[in-house]
């Protein structure tokens, strides 16, 4: 019976014994491969968190980027100084001719604006006066004029209209009223051509300029005039054609004895359809001016591309390290370890790039004559702009001295806006309350955005004497209140919350110099690359001719500031 049992038993120890072998080998296979596996990651991420002058020094990697970012700074840059340049012309044509036109149109325009309205006028009189002014003024526009102005010739030409009460009947002496509120319009248009004929003198001769001003809400008189810009011939730039579409409104909505005088003029800037400029100076320098825009958008898509590429090599980077980290250690990784590998910098490059791409054909077309968003694309540019010269502190931040800036700002953000949402509670209140109790009795709390901006001026110690000496004391109660409102305000935003909020930012400065001496709290992904000094490049003890990429001190190899 032994024998018979102890023939069997044999093959089954040896099969034991070679399962075992083979589930060692196994294991020990598998632990090697993820041994290999860690020692790849490990140098990855290394190589990843270096610098560019690191990244050169370890793998011979130009750079590009950053030799990109330089050059593109300094040709945005210049885009910009341009395009400001020949914008300010543009501005000042504007306001020029805005100004002109007051002094043209408005009679007895003093030449400064009384409050948010030109000028006012006091009598019937003078508001016919006034009327008959403009008139007068537009049919003479091309003898009195110093301006290269002429009128629109589509079939428009001075609109008025008046806008009043329905037929009604008003006896203050007696205290009668009896009106209907319900509104009508009518309007006359004449035009340049007939201006001097008998149908215009028999237009301005009706009853449409009998005016009953007790039901008399406003008069309007629009207008259209064309211009050419021809100062932008000195700058060596081709002339703009100008469409102002002028309006001017006699505002009598309160009917307190005064009629406020507006004067609005919006301006478009058109494609002049037919001109001839001897000299080629001007085509040339606009051909070199196109040139130069092409290779900013040349220059921002590879900025683009390249940027776009670290970001995706970036997010393949954290997949393998969350894979990992999950395979051996058995645990998530943290969310704060994944924004690591999200670089925030190369966000706001691709953001610039993109309104730089936008912005500079826009300024191609208006260079072009094809377009005239000039607003649009100054947004576009100047913001742009903005971003690059930000995007710089990034290649300061490399340098542990410079990068407190960044650290500080980085570590406040989120109690300093947790702070501005309850200081901001606060502030709403004082706004609001300002703007119901001392509206009426000062200028700077007339409405809810100029109460705001005072209030804000408040804060930062501006005009403080003149907004306690302009409130009126027509009511001593008031008076008293105003006292208390801005005594309260300014004590408790510039001596308390003020404070409070250089406070935050001092500790979190406070807190990042302590680390920055101490170190810095260690995550899972610090501690997964603390022990990674040991691993080398082929390349690592090359030398990079560029004095900026000079060789770091052996001590600080282990010393990994993450932005």
């Amino acid at each position: 019976m032994f024998a018979c049992s102890s023939k069997p038993n044999a093959p089954h120890g040896l099969q034991f014994g070679q399962e075992y072998l083979y589930s060692s080998d196994r294991n020990m296979m598998a632990q090697s491969d993820l041994d290999l596996k860690e020692t790849a990651l490990k140098e990855d991420l290394k190589f990843y968190f270096m610098n560019p002058c690191e990244k050169y020094r370890a793998r011979r990697q130009i750079p590009w980027k950053l030799a990109l970012q330089i050059l593109k700074i300094l040709m945005v840059t210049t885009q910009l100084i341009f395009f400001g340049l020949s914008n300010q012309l543009v501005v000042s044509f504007k306001e020029e001719n805005t100004v002109a036109f007051k002094h043209l149109f408005l009679k007895g325009y003093s030449g400064v604006d009384e409050d948010d309205y030109s000028c006012s006028i006091y009598t019937q009189q003078d508001a016919y006066d006034s009327i008959f002014y403009v008139i007068n003024q537009y049919k003479q526009l091309k003898n009195i004029s110093l301006g290269t102005l002429g009128y629109e010739h589509d079939g428009s030409g001075l609109k008025i209209c008046k806008q009043q009460y329905k037929k009604g009947a008003m006896l203050p002496s007696n205290d009668t009223l009896n009106i209907d509120i319900s509104t009508e319009t009518e309007c006359i248009v004449l035009k340049p051509q007939e201006l001097a004929s008998k149908k215009a003198e028999l237009k301005l001769n009706s009853s449409f300029f009998n005016l009953e001003f007790y039901r008399l809400i406003q008069v309007e008189i629009s207008f259209k005039l064309k211009g050419i810009a021809l100062q932008t011939i000195h700058a060596r730039e081709l002339p703009d054609c100008y469409a102002f579409q002028n309006t001017i409104t006699f505002n009598n909505r309160a009917h307190s004895g005064k009629i406020k005088i507006y004067f609005d003029s919006d301006t478009d800037i058109q494609e002049c359809k037919d001109w001839h400029i001897l000299g080629s100076v001007l085509q040339k320098n606009s051909q070199y001016i196109l040139v130069f825009d092409g290779f900013v958008i040349l220059s921002c898509l590879a900025s683009l591309i390249l940027c776009t590429r670290s970001i995706v090599l970036a997010l393949r980077l954290q997949k393998r390290f969350v894979n990992f980290f999950l395979e051996k250690y058995k645990r998530h990784v943290c969310h704060a370890d994944r924004l690591e590998f999200i670089n925030g910098w190369y966000v706001l490059v691709i953001i610039s790039d993109v309104m730089t791409i936008i912005g500079s054909i826009l300024k191609m077309e208006i260079k072009a004559k094809n377009l005239t968003s000039y607003d649009v694309c100054s947004i576009l540019l100047g913001t742009s702009t903005l971003f690059v010269w930000v995007g710089v502190i990034r290649y300061l931040g490399y340098f542990q001295t410079y990068n407190v800036l960044i650290l500080t700002m980085q570590a406040s953000l989120p109690k300093v806006l947790r702070f501005c949402c309850c200081a901001g509670m606060i502030y709403l209140g004082y706004t609001f309350c300002g703007w119901i109790v001392l509206g009426p009795y000062h200028e700077k709390f007339e409405d809810l955005n100029t109460v705001a901006e005072c209030l804000f001026s408040l804060v930062n110690g501006d005009d403080m004497f003149a907004t306690f000496a302009q409130i009126q004391q027509k009511s001593t109660l008031v008076w008293v209140f105003s006292r208390l409102y801005l005594y309260s305000f300014i004590s408790l935003f510039i001596y308390m919350i003020l404070s409070l909020f250089i406070a935050l930012i001092t500790d979190s400065y406070d807190t990042i110099k302590k680390y920055q001496q101490s170190g810095f709290p260690v995550t899972d992904l610090h501690e997964f690359l603390k022990d990674c000094g040991n691993v080398s490049y082929r390349k690592e003890q090359a030398s990079m001719p560029s004095i900026c990429c000079c060789r770091r001190r052996l001590s600080d190899d282990n010393l990994i500031l993450i932005n």
